[in-house]
């Protein structure tokens, strides 16, 4: 089924020459290629806009989790070392660093980075004024 303009390209192609008519057939080809018959179309979002999301939920960690531990740990009078830390959740250093200061901006606590007489990075609490 072709269109009206179609129809008459296609006439005068002929008309005019075999040449042409053959040009038109391969035009025509690339132009049914692009879309098929009954193909189902997909749905698109303006350039630049986002769907909209859900807000996240930021309670406390589960009880066992290894978060729960550190926050545990941190919560302590005399707070905890890096070292302790890292060996109670089997994790590397950057990474307790990275949860640390993921945790304190999720959950609005202020947690202080200090270094002990020994020299070793310790986490606690801070002090609410």
């Amino acid at each position: 089924m072709m269109n009206a303009k179609t129809e008459a390209i296609k006439k005068t192609a002929t008309l005019a020459a075999p040449s042409a008519h053959s040009a038109l057939e391969k035009d025509l080809s690339k132009r049914a290629a692009a879309t098929k018959k009954g193909a189902p179309k997909g749905r698109r979002t303006a350039r630049g806009s986002k769907a909209p999301r859900a807000p996240k939920k930021t309670g406390s960690p589960r009880a066992q989790s290894k978060g729960a531990k550190i926050l545990e740990m941190i919560r302590r009078a005399k707070g905890a070392t890096l070292a302790e830390i890292m060996k109670a959740t089997d994790w590397q250093a950057h990474s307790v660093r990275s949860f640390v200061s993921s945790t304190a901006k999720k959950h609005g606590i202020r947690i202080e980075s200090m270094k002990n007489d020994a020299g070793r990075r310790f986490y606690k609490i801070a002090k609410q004024a």
